[in-house]
């Protein structure tokens, strides 16, 4: 049962990962998504495969970066991540901020 666990714990990690990069790509392009990639790894400390577990430093390193532009990369984010997860438009959670909106998504998973 505990390899379950963590098996869905990563698939879930994956699938995060996989949106934020996704929504990256779609929106600047590979090369844009890979400088951002480079300075959240070389400001934050913060590699491309840590980004679902640490989404607080992402939010903070994306805002660094794109200063109020990250808002819009982030709501991107966040409807991509429900529509992944089969779930509900997350108005429930439309007052907290990305990090906890976050958490809340991927923990109802």
């Amino acid at each position: 049962m505990q390899v379950q666990n963590c098996i869905r714990i990563a698939s879930k990690e994956d699938r995060v990962a996989k949106v934020i990069d996704g929504v990256l790509t779609q929106v600047f392009g590979e090369k844009a998504a890979s400088l951002i990639y480079r300075y959240l790894e070389r400001k934050y400390s913060l590699k491309r495969d840590e980004v679902a577990v640490k989404i607080d430093v992402f939010a903070k390193g994306l805002e660094d970066f794109l200063s109020s532009g990250a808002c819009v990369v982030e709501r991107k984010i966040l409807e991509d991540l429900q529509s992944s997860f089969g779930l509900a438009d997350g108005s429930e959670s439309a007052r907290m901020d990305f990090v906890d909106q976050m958490r809340f998504l991927t923990n109802r998973v």
